[in-house]
């Protein structure tokens, strides 16, 4: 499984949840301190998107080929970048910017509709986010691991001999994973989204 938490030594694993967490509070931070100009002067979520979101008419179909294009991208960013020396900071910096953007997300929707703003956010990401959540600690176990395997054998902790059939077997779970999601995004959550908006 993979750790984390804990210390990023050479033999330690990758402190992924402190990171996040630190990304969250940099998120919250810089949207209360920039919030004139991040949300009073661009209409950020403010009433009047909310309301075009209300009575606009969806295509599922071109949302799944636009939200496949963006999840597969990153996924083959990461999983190319685990090949490289950078591989574990590339997968650190994914991690500080998720929690960056959750944090300044949430805090958008809070500073503008308050407690409201809460359960809009849990509605934008569910139920697409019970596979994407899993599937990005795995990815994010996989390209640590391959990269390590690589670049750093010596301090390999966790599944150093792992066969490169394993490895893609492994992959093509993840990737399955974010296909499903990718539907849930697509098809599922926009009338979710739509049904909350009705009474929000």
């Amino acid at each position: 499984m993979l750790h984390i938490s804990g210390r990023n030594t050479g033999s330690g694993k990758l402190p992924l949840l402190p990171v996040f967490l630190t990304g969250i509070l940099a998120g919250i931070f810089i949207m209360n301190i920039g919030k004139s100009i991040l949300l009073e002067n661009t209409g950020l979520l403010d009433e009047y998107a909310l309301y075009h979101m209300k009575y606009m008419t969806v295509n599922s179909n071109a949302l799944f080929y636009y939200v496949l294009k963006q999840r597969m991208g990153t996924l083959l960013i990461l999983a190319v970048s685990a090949t490289t020396y950078l591989g574990l900071a590339v997968c650190l910096g994914m991690t500080l910017w998720y929690g960056m953007a959750a944090g300044a997300f949430l805090s958008a929707l809070v500073i503008r509709y308050g407690m409201k703003g809460i359960l809009f956010a849990l509605t934008g990401v569910m139920p697409q986010y019970l596979l994407y959540v899993p599937a990005m600690l795995a990815l994010l176990f996989w390209c640590e691991s391959l990269c390590r395997s690589i670049y750093f054998r010596n301090t390999v902790y966790m599944e150093g001999n792992m066969t490169v059939p394993k490895r893609l077997v492994h992959l093509a779970f993840i990737v399955v994973a974010v296909l499903a999601g990718c539907f849930l995004e697509s098809f599922v959550n926009p009338h979710l989204m739509s049904g909350l908006l009705k009474i929000f």
